[in-house]
């Protein structure tokens, strides 16, 4: 070796992995210099598998394999190549019509050259090959579901999206069936019946892969269909275990091995004891939220939905267990804890939204910590091993509950904001839609902070008796929405979970029901209900670029890597959903209890934006 030369460091081990479909070959030696006739022969058989020309190489980090992108639910792409530098030169690549106009909430996933795309009923799977002008369509997907589940459906005929593991694309329908289809032939694998949409039971959710398991749940809360997540066997679709979210132990899959944090949480069958008689069978506790996983812990997170009906006096107790946080064990379900973060909840605050999964620094203290920003209003940053919570703040005006008591957990309400029957109860904040709704936050660990599209909005409302029929609404609660502190009805904002504060915050004119979506370049991007998709500096909140959309964007955008080695920035524009029926569901603004008083909120929108579906694709020049 020439002198000069010696004088460096020592490469760093260097890792090249080449993908084609579900196949990866590692051409890495163990002093990480790179074998050349092995990557000769991944190239060769890259070329046998997926035909010619051979699959372009590409790193894991340019894929994104599940609406998340990863187990931890941070939606963070590492790469860099599109930065507050240059964001601001972002042109629309290419576009892609899904040929339907309600609500359009899934996350595209890529993997290798391949993008697939979820849409709302009848939800065609497509998938788009990135290697071709305008990503041409590859084979559409097909699974004619049930015409009958538009009907029992709460909030528009959404779907949430897809997932990709070992060749095989997963999703859900209406109907309660979780399909698997081969990713390359665009071919049915097998299909999964799970529920019954008799019983207003639907499904709506992405689901998520791990350790050989789809793991689903289901949606119907509002209908009084009881909630379940089960775990099929990826390979054939068959159910491996189901948990319930009410009933006995046996059913909740809660044994030996539970422990939660607090008291409150343990005893023996309190998913029947915290309920009437018999209520816990049409109690709701519906999963439809993002599942997280933590490999080391080998545990799954997720939240529960709320407890029906919502007129609460008609369900004394606690109601175990809705509105809260479950930990299981993926192989086979059992629950590790509990935390119940709105008991008896009392304004339809489910507990489904995101648990991001996150390594911080509290009061010098390494911690593996769990962030949930809930409907309630407050972000809860909780010990992920123990359900222990560390910190609950709230992140938007909050009168409903005066704080969380972190000795016993107990979410502090306030008297005078809870339902009685007869009456009429105001300026309630934050709405039964909560702070933040569905709608997922992002996790940066360049800026460690969690940015989070929410809304802004309050309510009245007056409750009545109620009555369950199967597979008819089951609610028990007329609303009224309007603008909450300061008019603005949307905000998107960067929170610093370790110092308890919001970093910066952005206002909007409408809530914010898009996902978020960080990236390496330091660059944050969102969508609003007016149609703007929009990026900013995610270090200061500055607005750096926007590009205005056919339809308001209620979609989960993603970043990959092309086939061409450039950075892309993708989303689905397609207003809808709960927030944006008024539109996709051509409701009457002068009723103000419409889409259970959302329309109150959201009249001016139809003037704003109309129905869409379309894909839109970003890249610099």
């Amino acid at each position: 070796m020439p002198p000069e030369r010696r004088r460096h460091a020592p490469p760093a081990p260097a890792r090249l992995l080449h993908r084609c479909g579900a196949i990866e070959f590692d051409t890495a030696d163990g002093d990480g210099s790179l074998k050349r006739h092995a990557e000769y022969v991944a190239l060769f058989l890259c070329a046998i598998t997926c035909g010619t020309p051979p699959c372009a190489a590409q790193d894991r980090d340019g894929d994104w394999p599940m609406a998340a992108r990863d187990y931890a639910n941070t939606r963070y792409s590492p790469l860099d190549q599109i930065n507050a530098s240059n964001v601001r030169d972002l042109k629309p690549a290419f576009t892609f019509s899904t040929g339907l106009v309600r609500g359009h909430e899934a996350a595209p996933i890529v993997v290798g050259n391949t993008m697939y795309i979820v849409t709302p009923y009848p939800h065609y799977l497509y998938a788009l090959d990135l290697t071709q002008p305008g990503a041409t369509m590859k084979w559409r997907f097909d699974p004619k579901p049930d015409a009958s589940a538009q009907g029992v459906a709460c909030c528009d005929v959404v779907n949430r999206g897809a997932a990709y593991a070992d060749g095989k694309v997963f999703f859900n329908t209406l109907d309660d069936q979780t399909i698997a289809v081969d990713a390359q032939s665009g071919k049915e694998v097998w299909r999964a019946k799970l529920g019954d949409i008799n019983k207003g039971e639907t499904m709506t959710m992405a689901p998520l892969v791990v350790k050989g398991r789809v793991l689903v749940g289901n949606s119907g809360g509002e209908l009084g269909v009881r909630g379940w997540i089960t775990a099929l066997d990826a390979g054939s679709g068959k159910q491996v275990w189901r948990a319930y979210s009410t009933g006995p132990d046996r059913d909740v899959l809660i044994g030996a091995n539970y422990q939660p944090y607090y008291a409150q949480e343990r005893g023996k069958d309190l998913g029947v004891s915290s309920w009437p008689a018999g209520a816990w069978k049409i109690g709701g506790g519906n999963v439809w939220g993002f599942i997280s996983y933590d490999p080391d812990a080998d545990l799954i997170y997720y939240g529960t939905g709320n407890p029906g009906p919502w007129n609460p006096e008609q369900r004394p107790g606690a109601n175990k267990f809705t509105s809260g946080i479950f930990a299981r064990r993926p192989d086979n379900g059992e629950a590790r804890w509990f935390y119940q973060l709105s008991p008896h909840d009392l304004h339809d605050y489910d507990g489904i939204n995101e648990n991001v999964l996150v390594d911080l620094d509290i009061a010098g203290k390494p911690t593996k910590a769990l962030l949930h920003p809930d409907r309630n209003g407050y972000v809860y940053v909780m010990d992920r091993g123990s359900g222990q919570v560390l910190s609950a703040t709230p992140f938007v005006p909050v009168t409903t509950s005066t704080g969380v008591d972190l000795d016993s957990g107990a979410l502090k309400y306030d008297p005078a904001k809870e339902p009685r029957t007869g009456e009429v109860i105001r300026n309630i904040c934050p709405v039964s839609p909560g702070g933040k709704d569905w709608q997922p936050s992002a996790w940066s660990p360049r800026t460690h902070l969690l940015y989070l599209p929410h809304q802004n909005l309050c309510q009245d409302a007056a409750t009545y008796q109620t009555s369950y029929i199967a597979g008819t609404p089951f609610i028990g609660a007329d609303l009224k929405m309007y603008p909450g502190p300061g008019g603005k009805r949307g905000k998107f904002s960067a929170w610093d979970p370790v110092n308890k504060r919001a970093a910066w915050v952005v206002d909007e004119d409408f809530p914010v029901w898009s996902g978020a979506l960080t990236t390496a370049g330091d660059v944050v991007f969102y969508g609003t209900m007016e149609g703007w998709f929009k990026a900013l500096d995610a270090k200061t909140g500055k607005e750096l670029w926007r590009f205005k959309t056919g339809s308001g964007i209620i979609g989960q955008p993603i970043s990959y890597r092309g086939p061409d080695g450039k950075q892309y920035i993708a989303v689905l524009s397609g207003v809808g959903g709960w927030a944006g029926a008024i539109v996709s569901g051509e409701l009457d603004a002068r009723d103000g209890t419409a889409a259970k008083g959302f329309v109150n909120a959201m009249g001016d929108l139809p003037q704003k934006t109309g129905k869409g579906g379309m894909l839109y694709v970003f890249a610099l020049p």
